[in-house]
């Protein structure tokens, strides 16, 4: 795992870098050992800080698994977002294909973290929701597919997830075997969703607009915009706007999450320390009542021992 921390020599980090460097090396270690794997202690010994600075940051190991399971669901399900903004049905089938690969190839410890936890700490940030987020896009893209060529709209919602849950599986046995490359795994898969077990292509790959990268918005050549086309743009600027209050909203419950546990924490703290300090007030009380009891037994001996001595020894 690579060593985020800096110098003694170095600077001081700022709050949002430190929050950066804990962010970074809790996702090393979520991917290496797992959420129940990991500890505080792991993640500040790593950071060099003490746990309190967690603590301070994500109020525990949840908060800050929460964080980075939140930012790769966002990362992934963007790049697959993107891809299904092509124009064609089979060009948008082999760019999400290829950005499901390619983020596997790129992140593999964040893909690692999504599919190998789906642990409680996430909220709703599970490998399974994730993957219901995309199907609700592919199923757009096939309900609009089935009604020009004849078949029943309302089947799409199924087929989205059957062909979301092929192309995600395959994503997690690539995950360790990387092999065929990128490219040849994505052309094989669009050809088996594409074409169907009947059709099969023995040397499938990859069409040249889905190979090469996309030309940047500033230098593509104008075109007429289709009233469609118009509507699926807005559609997609909604949805956006949705995603991002959303991505707000779960950073809003996350930071409110925090803050409870926060004080939950101190209450217990404060109740322990209450606790404790009556408990050293009654043995306190205790050892007074016996030296008292030692110190009137002893007093009792003193007197006896006098009279004793009194009646050994008359005037």
């Amino acid at each position: 795992m690579e060593n985020v921390t800096e110098p003694r020599s170095r600077r001081r980090m700022s709050g949002s870098e430190r929050r950066e460097q804990l962010i970074h090396i809790s996702r090393a270690l979520f991917a290496e050992k797992g959420f129940d794997g990991t500890s505080i202690e792991e993640i500040a010994a790593t950071a060099q800080v003490s746990k309190p600075v967690v603590y301070e940051h994500f109020g525990g190991k949840e908060g800050v698994y929460a964080v980075v399971v939140d930012r790769e669901m966002q990362k992934l399900l963007g790049m697959i977002t993107e891809a299904l903004s092509a124009a064609h049905s089979l060009v948008k089938l082999e760019r999400a294909a290829l950005a499901l690969l390619r983020y596997i190839e790129e992140s593999s410890e964040g893909f690692r973290i999504l599919v190998r936890d789906s642990h409680a700490a996430s909220g709703t940030g599970t490998f399974a929701s994730l993957i219901s987020e995309i199907a609700s896009q592919v199923e757009d893209v096939l309900a609009d597919e089935f009604a020009a060529r004849g078949y029943d709209p309302k089947l799409a919602p199924m087929y989205a997830q059957m062909l979301v849950g092929m192309v995600a599986l395959t994503g997690q046995w690539w995950l360790d075997v990387r092999k065929p490359g990128r490219e040849e795994v994505a052309a094989h898969l669009v050809n088996l969703a594409w074409n169907g077990l009947t059709g099969l292509n023995p040397s499938p790959s990859i069409t040249a607009t889905s190979r090469a990268p996309a030309v940047p918005a500033a230098k593509q050549p104008p075109r007429v915009t289709s009233e469609k086309e118009l509507r699926e743009l807005e559609k997609a600027r909604e949805k956006e706007l949705k995603e991002a209050e959303k991505a707000r909203q779960r950073e809003l419950k996350e930071a409110e999450k925090a803050r409870v546990r926060e004080l939950k924490e101190r209450e217990r703290l404060l109740k322990e320390a209450e606790k404790e300090r009556e408990r050293l007030l009654k043995e306190a009380e205790k050892a007074r009542e016996r030296e008292e009891r030692i110190r009137q037994r002893e007093a009792r001996l003193a007197e006896r021992a006098a009279r004793l001595e009194q009646v050994d020894h008359p005037d």
